[in-house]
C-alpha cells in the first residue's frame, strides 16, 4: 500500500511539475513543430479548441491546438465582406481564393474557415478565423502543436473519374468528433471505394475504414463508388448513428456499432431529397421538443429535414421520381448559402453568396 502511495504522489508531482498545459499536450498526443499540410478542407472541432483538418492531397487529417479557449462576446454574427477580407489578409484577390469548409470552435465562438489560395492543384492551404466583430487572422500552420493521422488507403494522386477529375481529391469529404473519436468520409481505393472511418483520438493507427452501399432511389441502383459528401452524428432510440448525404441526394442511416474496420455495411436510405443536387452541410438540432435537420444545397437551397419516425421508416428499395421519405420543406428566403454550422444551442452560422460578395451570417434556428 505504501509503495502503492508513493507512486501515485510521483504521478502527481510529475503532473504538476510539468503543468496542466504539458499535461494536456500528453492526453492528445500533441507535439509541437510544422505540419506539413498539402490542403485545407473538411473542417471539425473536437474539445478544447481542437481542430481538426482534412488534407485530402496529402491524404491525412491534422489535429492542431488553435489555443483558442476564450468564449467571445454573445450576440448577432454577421461579417460582409468576408471573401474580401481574406483575400487582404493573404495578400490577393477575392477570385483567387476559394473557402472549402466552415466550422464554428465551440470553445469561443469563432468561426474558421478552410481556404484555397489559388486555384488548381497547387493552391495552398490556409486556415482564417473570424470574430463577430469582423476581425479576421490567419490560423498559425508552423511551430504549433498538432498530430496527424495518415489515411492507408486513400486514392493515388493520378487516379481519375469517369470524368477525368482526380479521385483523390475525395479522399477527405467530411470530418466530425464524436465521444472520442474522429470520423472521417470519403474514397479509397478499395473495391467499395466508399469509406467511413473512425479513428480515435488520440491517433494511433489509422485502419482502412468500413466499406458503404447505399441504395439510391433517384438513380434507381446500390452505389458504393460514390462518396458521402456531408453527414451528422444522430441520436437514434439511445444508439448512435450517423445521418450522411450523397451527391442527387439520399439521406441514409449508417448504426456507428456497425462501422468496424474492414467490414461492408449497407446503409438505410430513409429520404430521397431530389435529383441533380451537392449537399453542402448538415446539422441536427432540435426545435420545440422535435428533431430536425439543416442541409443547405446550391440546387435546391437550405431544407429543413424532419427525422420524425425515422426508426421506424422503412429504407429505400425502388427507384424514385422527386422525392420519398422523411417530410422537409425548403426554406426559400435563405439563399446563396454555402456553408453552415452550429452557433450555440440556438443559433447557426452561414457563409452566403450574394451578387457583392461572400458573408457570415448568423440565424435562429428555423
Amino acid at each position: 500500500m505504501l509503495l502503492r502511495t508513493r507512486i501515485a504522489l510521483a504521478a502527481l508531482l510529475a503532473v504538476a511539475l510539468v503543468g496542466p498545459a504539458r499535461a494536456a499536450d500528453q492526453a492528445t498526443g500533441l507535439k509541437m513543430g510544422t505540419p506539413d499540410i498539402k490542403s485545407a478542407g473538411a473542417l471539425a472541432f473536437g474539445p478544447e479548441g481542437i481542430l481538426f483538418i482534412g488534407d485530402s492531397l496529402g491524404a491525412a487529417v491534422f489535429a492542431i491546438d488553435t489555443e483558442d479557449r476564450t468564449p467571445s462576446p454573445t450576440g448577432p454574427f454577421k461579417v460582409q465582406g468576408i471573401d474580401e477580407k481574406i483575400a487582404a489578409l493573404l495578400g490577393t484577390e477575392p477570385k483567387q481564393i476559394l473557402i472549402n469548409d466552415l466550422a464554428v470552435n465551440p470553445a469561443s465562438g469563432k468561426a474558421y474557415l478552410s481556404v484555397a489560395r489559388g486555384r488548381g492543384p497547387d493552391a495552398a492551404g490556409v486556415v482564417v478565423r473570424v470574430d463577430r466583430e469582423g476581425k479576421v487572422s490567419e490560423q498559425p500552420l508552423k511551430d504549433i502543436k498538432f498530430a496527424k493521422a495518415t489515411l492507408p488507403n486513400a486514392p493515388s494522386p493520378d487516379k481519375k473519374d469517369r470524368r477525368g477529375q482526380p479521385l483523390r481529391q475525395d479522399s477527405i469529404t467530411c470530418l466530425a468528433y464524436v465521444a472520442g473519436k474522429v470520423f472521417i468520409a470519403g474514397l479509397s481505393n478499395e473495391e467499395f471505394a466508399s469509406t467511413l472511418r473512425a479513428i480515435p483520438f488520440p491517433f494511433s493507427e489509422v485502419n482502412k475504414g468500413t466499406s458503404i452501399e447505399i441504395y439510391h432511389g433517384a438513380h434507381g441502383r446500390f452505389e458504393t463508388q460514390a462518396p458521402v459528401r456531408t453527414f451528422t452524428p444522430f441520436d437514434i432510440n439511445g444508439e448512435q448513428h450517423l445521418l450522411a448525404s450523397y451527391t442527387c441526394t439520399p439521406l441514409v442511416k449508417l448504426p456507428v456499432a456497425q462501422l468496424k474496420p474492414g467490414e461492408k455495411v449497407k446503409g438505410t436510405t430513409v429520404a430521397e431529397l431530389g435529383n441533380g443536387n451537392i449537399p453542402l452541410d448538415m446539422i441536427a438540432y432540435q426545435k420545440d421538443g422535435k428533431d430536425y435537420l439543416l442541409m443547405a444545397n446550391p440546387r435546391h437551397g437550405v431544407l429543413k429535414v424532419s427525422t420524425e419516425n425515422i426508426d421506424k421508416i422503412e429504407g429505400i428499395t425502388k427507384p424514385i421520381k422527386g422525392t420519398a421519405g422523411l417530410t422537409f420543406e425548403r426554406l426559400t428566403h435563405l439563399k446563396g448559402v454555402q456553408h453552415l454550422d452550429r452557433l450555440g444551442k440556438e443559433q447557426a452560422l452561414l457563409l452566403v453568396k450574394a451578387d457583392n460578395g461572400l458573408s457570415l451570417e448568423s440565424i435562429a434556428l428555423p
